[in-house]
């Protein structure tokens, strides 16, 4: 039987990491653009008030899939760590306490969401007058999370034994289906809101279905019995422990991105516009960069499964020369094609100055987040998911902090140097910290390690 699975404890590194990158980037890169269409669709065919029901709802959605991602990202990496380690038995036991935990967690989601949908939109200030729809479109997707939580777990299984490929082959379907029924639904049938709505929830199912018939036909190694469904306290603590630890993590960004729109909203409509328009750019310039990272994740906890530390360093550094390069390549599309980006969202005289100004300084600064990104991936590759997190409430809260203080007197530019100053502080304790983690590895392996590397 042919198999997808990859082992990246042997062979070329960076050949190994720019092809475990490339399918999430063009992944995230398609997702990006079909959450585009997906808002013009409802925004054409079923008015604005729709689109604002969705649009208020996409915080508690975005919150729950970074959250349920970030479960899923601490548990591959203890999956990565066995399939790294030979450990074909303790592998299936993680994915089935994954399984167990996220999906009993789904439940709760489910009936916790039905139950409160109402009062989360009345916290978040929902207008009166949307609210039944954005009411009935939560209640939609709250149903559809069991699908969301089951495609996370055997996509992050799958990324686990080096299959980066096939949960992205299945994500482009189910946003292609999803955009399809979003005409057919929304434009088609008229149905509004419940429309999109059910569209992305079949989606989901059609995605999460798909992941689990690949893995029974195609990669027996992840194939599970009754046994490994039997509660192992080890590996359900250690999966609490790191996907926890990366749940908040992902959950701690968009957090900080509503208090810096705060400052953002007190510089006027125009400065909106423009913040609204680097930020779009931004979320697809930085993509493969946060591709890379995980690609780098991936890479080491085979690596520390499989107890080679010295081909770990190398995929360290190897890893910095992709973000690096990449910085370069990014520096020069925004220099020069600043304006003409910018205009894809209007042509407002001021948005296009704004935005202009933040890209001629933050430009240059693209390599601290791919520097950043290279240590978070090695960090999350040898489990230490606390320091993630503390890297992250670090670089949010250097960057809330200089953002308001900045930004009452240089504008818009104040958010980009908030940023920078958000960066650096994170890169400053971490990479130290990195260090120090690289060389103790390449103590102990002295000591107990295959001197091959």
């Amino acid at each position: 039987m042919k198999t997808t699975t990859k082992d990246l404890t042997k062979g070329t590194i960076w050949k190994q990491l720019i092809a475990f990158a490339i399918p999430l980037i063009w992944g995230n890169l398609f997702q990006l653009t079909y959450n585009m269409v997906d808002s013009i669709v409802v925004g054409q065919f079923a008015g604005q008030d729709a689109l604002a029901a969705v649009g208020t709802s996409d915080p508690v959605m975005n919150l729950l899939i970074l959250g349920v991602t970030g479960l899923c990202i601490g548990a591959s990496v203890i999956m990565s760590n066995c399939f790294g380690a030979g450990k074909t038995e303790e592998l299936k036991h993680e994915v089935g306490m994954t399984l167990l935990l996220v999906m009993g967690l789904s439940a709760i989601i489910l009936l916790g969401g039905l139950i409160a949908s109402e009062g989360i939109l009345k916290l978040m200030q929902t207008p009166t007058d949307i609210l039944p729809l954005a009411e009935s479109y939560l209640h939609i997707i709250f149903i559809g999370m069991p699908f969301t939580c089951l495609y996370n777990i055997y996509a992050a299984s799958l990324r686990s034994v080096g299959d980066a490929k096939t949960p992205v082959y299945f994500l482009v379907l189910a946003s292609v289906l999803n955009g399809a029924l979003d005409v057919l639904f929304v434009a088609g049938l008229h149905m509004g809101v419940a429309g999109a709505g059910m569209a992305t929830v079949i989606a989901e199912a059609v995605s999460a279905v798909l992941c689990v018939v690949y893995v029974y036909f195609r990669v027996p190694i992840l194939h599970l019995k009754r046994e490994h469904f039997k509660p192992n306290k080890r590996l359900i603590w250690m999966t609490v422990q790191y996907g926890g630890m990366s749940s908040l993590q992902q959950c701690s960004q968009p957090l900080g991105k509503l208090l810096i729109q705060g400052a953002i909203n007190t510089l006027g409509v125009g400065a909106m516009a423009a913040f609204n328009a680097v930020g779009k750019i931004e979320d697809f310039a930085l993509v493969p960069g946060r591709s890379i990272s995980n690609a780098m994740m991936t890479f080491t906890a085979q690596n520390d499964g499989a107890k080679k530390p010295k081909r770990i360093k190398d995929g360290f550094r190897s890893g910095i020369m992709l973000e690096m390069g990449y910085a370069v390549f990014i520096c020069a599309v925004l220099l020069v094609f600043d304006k003409q980006l910018i205009g894809l969202f209007g042509d407002s005289k001021q948005m296009l100055l704004e935005g202009s100004r933040y890209f001629a300084v933050m430009a240059f600064f693209y390599w601290l987040p791919g520097v950043t990104n290279a240590h978070q991936g090695f960090l999350r590759g040898v489990g230490k998911m606390k320091m993630t997190l503390y890297g992250t409430l670090t670089q949010i809260t250097f960057r809330v902090i200089f953002t308001f203080l900045l930004v009452p007197r240089i504008g818009l530019v104040g958010v980009g140097s908030a940023c920078v100053a958000g960066w650096t502080a994170m890169l400053g304790w971490q990479a130290p910290y990195c260090i120090h983690i690289r060389k103790k590895m390449m103590t102990e392996r002295k000591e107990n390690y295959d001197l091959q590397g």
